[in-house]
């Protein structure tokens, strides 16, 4: 699963910011996550309108592990403890974590809830990458050094070799 860190600002405007293994993208332009009701960052999703996903990469492994193992309800501090910085995005009323090399801004736009947990549906509507992982004009995936969490072993792992091509590799074998 991706490690994607999401963010918000709680109700005194300062950042709020959550480790979330289960989410995607739902669609082109849309992320679906599913979290619990009860993380402060989905309070602050709902009652701001916005929040940004960031890809989480080898390099803060250690904060995105914490924004997963500390809770914004009970630490007040936690987004301070980490020691990253934030900047307020270009499009929407949510934190971009400076120090994540790509950021999707999302605007809410619905809230699921059933016996299998909340589902914040957003849509993208801007991305931020820094320089490094950019190549040509586009975002490289590999430079990213994007991190993923296997549930069985709990342990992180680095993403970064492109293996095939997408959509055609398989029409090999039609």
């Amino acid at each position: 699963m991706p490690v994607l860190m999401v963010a918000a600002y709680n109700e005194d405007g300062t950042v709020n910011v959550m480790n979330a293994a289960w989410g995607t993208m739902q669609e082109r332009g849309n992320v679906a996550l599913k979290l619990s009701a009860g993380h402060k960052t989905v309070k602050n999703i709902r009652a701001r309108g916005a929040f940004t996903v960031s890809i989480a990469d080898a390099a803060h492994v250690v904060e995105a592990d914490f924004f997963g193992v500390a809770s914004g309800n009970d630490m007040a501090d936690k987004f301070e403890r980490s020691g990253l910085t934030a900047t307020k995005a270009e499009t929407v009323d949510a934190p971009v974590i400076n120090e994540f090399p790509l950021c999707l801004e999302c605007e809410f736009i619905e809230y699921q809830e059933n016996e299998y947990g909340v589902g914040v549906i957003g849509k993208v509507v801007n991305v931020t990458a820094d320089e490094r992982v950019l190549k040509d004009g586009k975002v490289d995936i590999s430079l990213v050094d994007a991190i993923a969490f296997d549930p069985y072993t709990h342990g992180y792992y680095r993403v970064a070799e492109r293996v095939g091509e997408a959509f055609k590799d398989g029409l090999k074998l039609k």
